[in-house]
């Protein structure tokens, strides 16, 4: 299998920041394999709508990014994954509080890809907000 390959070694988690979105965000990875990825977010007023709660893309973009991590480490042929749909839902409001999001396959065929995510609140495990992501493998830009 050749794309991206899960980091080899002992790694530091959790892995991040990361550049771009994600850094603002503060996206950190707690745990990151083919099968599986987790991250954290600590949520707080940076993340908030005008009404005072947790913006919905913020939700939506800490899919897109443990789905296509996810999806990274599932590729063959060098191809790269892009996300080509996200629908995420989001069950319960949040105004601060650290959120986990697990991210696991649904199907990992050799073109598309989709992945279902949870994001849950860590202190009482109450889900905030599902997704799934469907991911299509891509050559690389050049």
């Amino acid at each position: 299998m050749s794309g991206v390959q899960p980091p080899e070694g002992d790694l530091e988690f959790p892995l991040g920041p990361f550049p771009g979105l994600d850094a603002h965000i503060g996206l950190m990875i707690d745990e990151l394999t083919p099968d599986r990825v987790i991250g954290h977010v600590d949520l707080g007023p940076q993340h908030h709508q005008p009404f005072g709660i947790v913006h919905g893309g913020v939700y939506c973009s800490i899919v897109e990014t443990v789905g296509s991590m996810a999806g990274s480490l599932n590729t063959v042929d060098g191809k790269v994954v892009v996300g080509v749909n996200n629908n995420t839902h989001f069950l319960a409001s949040m105004s601060e509080g650290r959120v986990v999001a697990t991210a696991i396959p649904i199907s990992r065929g050799r073109t598309q890809q989709l992945w279902s995510v949870d994001i849950v609140r860590e202190s009482d495990g109450r889900l905030v907000a599902t997704g799934q992501l469907r991911l299509q493998a891509v050559e690389p830009r050049r």
